[in-house]
């Protein structure tokens, strides 16, 4: 008997029809581009990182686990006495340098990471450094937030040389072996750390309420120093919150630096969000919608890059989820952490194909109080969740020179599966998520079978994911799953 299709169904003037299987379809030998992608993560201090904090030794064991390349790590603002060297302004007779409670977490983070390329952040200028009606106050409790220290934005000395004079001494504690202070007294660490790239400052959009001609200069002034201390060193240059044209056309045009500035890199961030008050049913379709537009505005961004500065490359080294307020003032359920994770290998597949050089997830540890929608550790039990989990398995699977092949998915109902297919040293992989709040099965290529498949889902839930070998032509996708088939037998 022939097939009745959704078509058929229509001309007979019948209203409802069975949607077929969605199929997955692959061309091994069309290959559509080389990848330059590199996944990893970024690593921001916070009180869970300290010692003895519950979240700690588990966190810095999947750190060293994953042997990531690219990491980057920001002590930032909200904790100052984690992520500043010098709290109070240097007077005739005394500084303020302590390095005491930083040291802890940054030894703790260069030692995990240690043979692998990292990407420093100290992104908080001290804020004495900058013109305020009054000192602004910072919590004597290291563990307290203090949202307020981020205050000004007009720098005190317009000539950086304070402001380089902190960065450069900071610089030198971890890789020089120690520091001369403002008053000419030698500050020993015994540090001779490697830093092979620096990035200056963090969200600079929001954080002090900079234009790009005031980051410029600052990014220039900070450029210049750290290579005095750091000639190898890599400068990353933005690390935007947002997406705004005028920020890149600015910044990447040459003519904009003084001459002789490195632009190696350039960084940006996206968190998918819920919307105000929505309810966790929706999310699915909110996230994954801000996702792709993300990933469009890239391309756009690509053009501005490749027009201005062909040789700078980009890494992507904040991407992430959020709830929505309410959600996040509550324990957040289990699914969300599929979800999130599903939205990361989204974000990879989507910024590989636009040729995105580093594609970081946000962020190692989250907490209450401190964005626990975007921890990978779960902060109930301290065991790493799905979005960990994810990162991993792209990591372990898929690297840069891995060529991308022809992939689609024959599905009459959307798009709720994604897939791409990859040739790595050889090998063939293929990578499938699933957008959806539901199970969907989806066909497979007959030579699929005998193959080996990993599946991350709501059954691994904060264990590693459930591997096993593929013995039909059809996989369930269980609801936000994410799925690497791996033909090395």
């Amino acid at each position: 008997m022939k097939k009745i299709t959704c078509i058929s169904f229509l001309l007979l003037g019948i209203g409802i029809c069975r949607a077929q299987t969605p199929q997955l379809k692959v061309d091994w030998n069309d290959v559509t581009m080389t990848s330059r992608s590199t996944p990893t993560l970024q690593v921001v201090g916070n009180p869970m990182l300290r010692p003895g904090a519950a979240m700690r030794e588990n966190s810095l064991k999947a750190l060293r686990g994953l042997n990531a390349d690219y990491v980057r790590y920001v002590p930032w603002f909200p904790y100052p006495k984690l992520a500043v060297a010098e709290l109070e302004a240097p007077t005739a007779t005394k500084t303020s340098w302590d390095f005491s409670l930083i040291d802890p977490m940054t030894i703790d983070f260069l030692e995990a990471t240690k043979g692998h390329s990292i990407i420093m952040n100290f992104s908080t200028i001290p804020q004495w450094m900058f013109k305020t009606d009054k000192p602004v106050a910072y919590p004597a409790d290291a563990n307290q937030v203090g949202w307020g220290y981020g205050g000004g934005t007009q720098l005190r000395d317009t000539t950086m040389k304070e402001l380089t004079g902190y960065y450069t001494r900071l610089i030198s504690w971890y890789t020089k072996g120690g520091f001369t202070d403002e008053l000419g007294r030698y500050h020993k660490s015994g540090y001779h750390y490697q830093i092979p790239y620096w990035e200056v400052l963090n969200e600079p959009d929001l954080e002090h309420s900079m234009s790009p001609q005031t980051y410029t200069k600052i990014y220039d002034a900070m450029a210049m120093a750290i290579k005095q201390v750091l000639p190898d060193a890599k400068i990353v240059g933005l690390a935007l919150a947002y997406q705004n044209p005028d920020w890149f056309e600015y910044f990447l045009n040459p003519a904009n630096h003084k001459p002789g500035i490195p632009i190696d890199m350039i960084s940006y961030h996206c968190y998918a969000n819920a919307n105000t008050n929505q309810k966790f049913d929706a999310y699915e379709y909110s996230v994954f919608d801000k996702a792709e537009n993300f990933v469009n505005t890239v391309s756009y961004i690509q053009n501005i890059r490749k027009r201005l500065a062909p040789n700078t490359k980009t890494d992507i080294d904040e991407l992430g989820t959020f709830v929505n307020d309410q959600m996040r003032n509550q324990p957040i359920q289990p699914e969300y952490w599929n979800l999130s994770a599903s939205v990361y290998a989204y974000f990879f597949i989507g910024l590989t194909k636009a040729g995105i050089d580093v594609i970081g997830e946000s962020q190692l540890v989250g907490f209450p109080t401190q964005f626990p929608d975007v921890s990978m550790i779960n902060y109930v039990n301290n065991k790493p969740n799905a979005r960990f989990w994810v990162l991993k398995l792209i990591k372990d699977n898929i690297a840069a020179g891995s060529k991308l092949v022809k992939t689609w998915v024959d599905d009459n109902n959307g798009d709720d599966i994604v897939a791409q297919g990859f040739v790595n040293n050889g090998v063939k992989k293929m990578l499938i998520l699933n957008k959806r709040n539901k199970a969907i099965s989806i066909k497979i290529p007959a030579d699929f079978k005998g193959s080996k498949i990993t599946l991350l889902d709501t059954a691994s839930g904060d264990d590693e994911p459930i591997a096993a070998a593929l013995n039909s032509d059809v996989v369930e996708l269980k609801p936000f799953a994410v799925a690497m088939v791996n033909f090395d037998k």
